[in-house]
């Protein structure tokens, strides 16, 4: 069967994939808003009522579910193009643009190899620790760095073979 001229062409695997990618991470950054509720509500009511005991692990699963929020926020953000990028030019015509976003995409990605290779240390420090008072181990805390420097890598990596074919003319 042929394809009509009118039909885009078929996402390759790899854009499907990355594109179910996000969408598991807008799916989990809604949950870990919602879960994060859940401790600092119970700190609130504690600190202001005597209706329930004062609970003090609340504060450590709070910190590490605002961590990851704000980690997959960010990842979210550069795969929405919407992370790091501020408009300051006029509408510019396509390869100007793609030139632009390219610029600001290699400093994005500089940064990503910074969340990838200099927080290795950072997460062996925390492989055989835990946290003192909710007891769970603070690499979970601790790799959401490298994570998010793969995941900016992996959509930048889209975005900037884009911006290149773009460039190149093979894309407008």
């Amino acid at each position: 069967m042929s394809q009509s001229t009118t039909e885009a062409p078929q996402a390759s695997l790899w854009r499907r994939l990355t594109r179910a990618y996000a969408t598991l991470l807008s799916w989990l950054l809604a949950w870990s808003v919602a879960i994060l509720v859940i401790p600092v509500s119970l700190q609130i009511f504690s600190r202001y009522t005597a209706l329930i005991p004062a609970f003090i692990w609340t504060e450590e699963i709070a910190r590490f579910l605002f961590i990851w929020t704000v980690m997959i926020g960010a990842m979210i953000g550069v795969q929405e193009s919407t992370h790091f990028e501020v408009d300051v030019w006029p509408d510019l015509s396509p390869r100007p643009a793609a030139l632009a976003r390219l610029l600001g995409r290699i400093g994005v990605l500089i940064i990503a190899l910074i969340f990838v290779t200099a927080v290795i240390e950072f997460t062996k420090f925390a492989w055989n620790r835990i946290s003192e008072l909710a007891e769970l181990p603070l690499w979970l805390i601790h790799v959401a760095w490298p994570v998010t420097g793969v995941t900016w890598l992996i959509f930048l990596g889209e975005q900037i073979y884009d911006d290149l074919r773009i460039i190149a003319g093979y894309r407008s």
